[in-house]
């Protein structure tokens, strides 16, 4: 049974000190009027996907967040946006903060222009690598969006069947999401809703997962022919 007045977060942790700073932000949420929040960790998880099945089966509530250990959300009216925007529209299956709205014909989001709003260093603005539009009002439509933060309103299983480490995991779920007939969003964020204090990732399997990921969603992968 489906619990519409919960909202969880789910996060797959390997750094207690992350985690524990991911928690506190976390802490300091307005509970919007006649819900509560809930808190699954996945520990020791194999993959992105494997943790967040088991974190999305562990929970009833209709509301998951899926995000980082280094996200922190500093929007103490996050839970409130989010949920107008889930209950104002039942065809929105997702809400993320960073999205595209059409993903290259490589699969790689970053090599095309995303949107949304997060905090970005200034010297990285300053020197012109921040190549987000920045969405400050309303919402728009997207293709996909970051896995650093993935707001849903609806449980579709995470292709661990076919995604391994922490990869495309992401992007996947996106397009799940799309064939089930839902949207996905990015709201518009006047300030800074979030801070990802992302390190610099590791792209050990990302070749192989990338090309999984074009095999089995050769909608996008045409687009690059």
């Amino acid at each position: 049974m489906v619990d519409e007045n919960k909202i969880c977060f789910i996060i797959c942790a390997n750094d207690e000190t992350q985690l524990q700073e991911c928690i506190l932000y976390l802490s300091l949420l307005h509970v919007p009027k006649g819900c509560e929040t809930d808190l699954i960790i996945v520990r020791d998880a194999v993959s992105m996907a494997a943790g967040y099945n088991e974190g999305m089966a562990a929970s009833d509530a209709k509301y998951k967040i899926y995000l980082h250990q280094d996200t922190f959300i500093v929007e103490s009216l996050f839970l409130d946006k989010v949920l107008e925007l889930f209950r104002g529209d039942e065809g929105i299956g997702m809400v993320g903060i960073i999205g595209i709205e059409q993903l290259p014909g490589d699969g790689i989001m970053w090599h095309g222009k995303r949107c949304g709003n997060f905090y970005r260093l200034e010297e990285l603005l300053e020197k012109g690598v921040d190549d987000v539009e920045q969405q400050r009002s309303g919402s728009r439509e997207v293709e996909a969006v970051d896995g650093f933060l993935m707001a849903t309103q609806y449980d579709i299983p995470w292709r661990e069947d076919i995604f391994c480490g922490w990869d495309f995991y992401d992007i996947s779920q996106c397009m799940e999401f799309r064939r089930a007939g839902y949207r996905i969003v990015v709201p518009g964020q006047k300030e800074n809703w979030v801070i990802h204090c992302c390190e610099s990732p590791s792209l050990w399997h990302y070749e192989e997962n990338r090309h999984i990921f074009l095999k089995e969603y050769q909608e996008i992968g045409d687009r690059g022919q």
